[in-house]
Formats: C-alpha cells, sequence, structure tokens
C-alpha cells in the first residue's frame, strides 16, 4: 500500500468514525424520546432515561474530537493539490464547527437539569421546569442549523482539492462541491423558513449523500498514485 493510499484510508477511516458516533445525540435520542409539541411528554422521558440522554452529551463530545482530526487526516492527504484551499478547508471544517458542539453540549445538560427537577429549581413550577426544557431543546437544534452553515462551507474547498487531485474521482470532488449547497439550503431554510424545512431536508439527500460516499472511497479504496510518464 502506498503512503498517499494509506494516507487517504486512514482520512477515510475518521470521517466515517465522526460521522457514526454522532447519529446518537443527532437521529436516535431525538426519534426516541422527543414528542414534538409536547413539552410534558419530552420532559417526562429525558428523566425517565436518563442514562440515554447523557450518553448523547458523551456521543456529541466524542465526535467534537473526532471531527478535530478528519479534516487534518484530509489535510495530510491533500494538501499537495493547493495548499492554500487545504488550510481553508482545516478553517471551516474544523476550527469553525468544533467549538459549537461543545457548546451544544452545554443546551443539553441545561434541559436534563430542568427535566429532573433539582432543588435549586424548585422556584419554578413544573409547567414551567418543562417549557425550559424544550427552550434548550430547541435553542440546541437552532445552533445546529446555524451549524451546518460550517458543514456546508468546509466541502468546497475540500470538493475543489478532490476535483483537482487526479489521484481521487473528479465527480466525487464536483458532488462534495454540490453538497455545500445542500448544507446551506438545509441551514437558512431551518433559521428562516422552518414551517419547509422537513421538505428540503427530504429533496437534498440525494445531494448530500455525496459526503458519504466520499468516505466509504477513501476507507475502501484509497487513492491512486499519478503515473509518471514512461522514460523512452
Amino acid at each position: 500500500m502506498t503512503s498517499l493510499s494509506k494516507n487517504a484510508r486512514v482520512a477515510g477511516l475518521l470521517y466515517i468514525a465522526a460521522s457514526v458516533v454522532g447519529i446518537l445525540r443527532l437521529g436516535y435520542i431525538p426519534k426516541t424520546l422527543f414528542v414534538e409539541g409536547n413539552a410534558a411528554a419530552t420532559s417526562t422521558n429525558i428523566a425517565a432515561h436518563e442514562s440515554l440522554f447523557r450518553l448523547g452529551f458523551l456521543s456529541e463530545l466524542l465526535g467534537a474530537v473526532l471531527w478535530l482530526f478528519v479534516p487534518l487526516a484530509l489535510y495530510r492527504l491533500l494538501k499537495g493539490v493547493d495548499r492554500g484551499l487545504a488550510v481553508l478547508m482545516v478553517i471551516l471544517g474544523s476550527l469553525m464547527p468544533v467549538p459549537l458542539f461543545f457548546v451544544n453540549v452545554v443546551t443539553d445538560a441545561a434541559a436534563l437539569l430542568f427535566a429532573r427537577g433539582a432543588d435549586f429549581l424548585s422556584v419554578f413550577d413544573k409547567p414551567q421546569r418543562e417549557a425550559f426544557v424544550m427552550l434548550f431543546l430547541n435553542l440546541h437544534h437552532q445552533l445546529h442549523l446555524a451549524n451546518m452553515i460550517f458543514w456546508g462551507l468546509w466541502l468546497l474547498p475540500f470538493g475543489l482539492l478532490v476535483y483537482r487531485s487526479r489521484f481521487l474521482p473528479r465527480f466525487l470532488g464536483v458532488w462534495l462541491m454540490v453538497a455545500c449547497f445542500g448544507w446551506l439550503a438545509l441551514s437558512f431554510t431551518g433559521l428562516l423558513f422552518p414551517g419547509y424545512q422537513d421538505r428540503v431536508y427530504s429533496l437534498t439527500q440525494p445531494v448530500v449523500l455525496g459526503e458519504l460516499a466520499m468516505m466509504l472511497w477513501l476507507a475502501i479504496l484509497g487513492a491512486k498514485e499519478r503515473q509518471s510518464a514512461a522514460t523512452p
């Protein structure tokens, strides 16, 4: 295995690990514990399944830590293509979004405190505490929507690097650049027109799956060394 292919596989495996870890908090916990429009039921579910909800903290924190290294691994793979674009990819894909993941753990911690009804919160009655639970969960969601801006923007330099690399398929580079605008559409729709968010989510799924294709290609197929011209 060449060093280029090894770097590609390491980047792909990190990419997959960081994405899979985040599924617990982004997908499973909301579907299992949250009841849309029902603060009482949501608060009760969180209090009754505290361990699962706390696993969401760990999921988000671990995903954030892993995500620090994904763009760095990709930088190592692609810096020879264009160092400036590779640096921009790291800034947009790691330095900007990762701190927001850590902030969002605090919103979940606040929601759990109100759901449990700690003694120092006794000044609030039960319906008020339940309303605060929904408030902090909604803040968590709004911060994720804002963070999607960076989830999208980093794919533009990443896609350009893949397109120019010649050791990765050009169609994946194009797909990543298109996925950038899919994430931006999701972010802006959720922030400005939340009533259309689910519809836009359904429409953009084929677009944002470009990231899945990219990570699987890197992890399974790696990268091909460019062939040097044959000498006579």
